[in-house]
């Protein structure tokens, strides 16, 4: 074989090598964003909201009044679970808590339009019983908080270890792959950031492995002057955020 065919057969591997890992990543990309927790006792009392093409569990702390909070939870976590945590945080608060698609006996796959279409009839369902809605989300949650508080009547959102973009964890994560092209839920958080009008807090940790500080002060960035309070919570890192004291003082504070 000739050194030229030789060239041409190495480079013809090697493409279709790439090729290949690019179309296992399209294939299986959801797999590395989407966790689903499985069904519990713990979720036996769980509401249900029908909506367009599945049924969608609620976690539920009923409060009388007309304050509640909606809380949506990071892609690994079963928010049944959060719910004392939150009851606790918010005493004078109704809870609703979404389990997403495919999470702990709701229906459905997760995707981006899919969950965010979730996440406004749910928002809807807790403020057509409160005037006064909280939401407040985790991580891949926070994405869907923001997007609420961009267009819909929010009083107030809370934003736990947020990111600007999964797209740009992606690509860091992964720079030899074409994210911008292959990646199908991007969740830009930075683009509803600026059309938020109500008060903010962003809860991150000072050591975020996942989310780094820069990435951080990106997001609070994006919103306008005023809008948005950021306070770190120091030695903590993407999942131990809300072990801290001054994590839950910080929400007292802005109440």
């Amino acid at each position: 074989m000739s050194h030229r065919r030789m060239l041409w057969s190495v480079l013809t591997i090697a493409i279709g090598a790439y090729a290949g890992l690019c179309a296992v990543f399209f294939l299986f990309q959801r797999s590395f964003i989407y966790m689903p927790t499985p069904t519990t006792p713990a979720h036996a009392t769980a509401r249900v909201l029908e909506v367009p093409g599945a049924r969608l569990r609620i976690s539920c702390r009923p409060h009388a009044g007309p304050k509640a909070l909606v809380y949506f939870g990071g892609n690994a976590e079963d928010v049944a679970f959060s719910l004392p945590e939150l009851a606790a945080g918010f005493p004078d608060r109704a809870i609703y808590c979404l389990h997403y698609r495919g999470y702990s006996g709701s229906s459905g796959r997760p995707s981006e339009p899919a969950l965010r279409s979730d996440a406004r009839a749910v928002f809807h369902m807790a403020h057509d019983q409160h005037d006064d809605v909280v939401v407040m989300g985790r991580s891949l949650g926070s994405s869907l908080a923001i997007q609420l508080a961009a267009e819909e009547p929010v009083s107030r959102a809370v934003l736990v270890a947020p990111f600007e973009s999964i797209l740009t964890i992606a690509t860091r994560t992964a720079p030899f792959l074409p994210m911008s092209l292959l990646l199908r839920d991007p969740y830009q958080s930075w683009k509803y950031a600026a059309r938020v009008s109500c008060p903010t807090l962003i809860l991150a940790g000072s050591h975020d492995e996942l989310v780094p500080m820069g990435d951080t002060l990106k997001l609070l960035q994006a919103f306008r002057p005023g809008v948005a309070r950021l306070v770190v919570i120091d030695g903590a890192d993407h999942n131990s955020v809300s072990d801290s004291a001054d994590f839950w003082n910080a929400i007292v504070d802005g109440q």
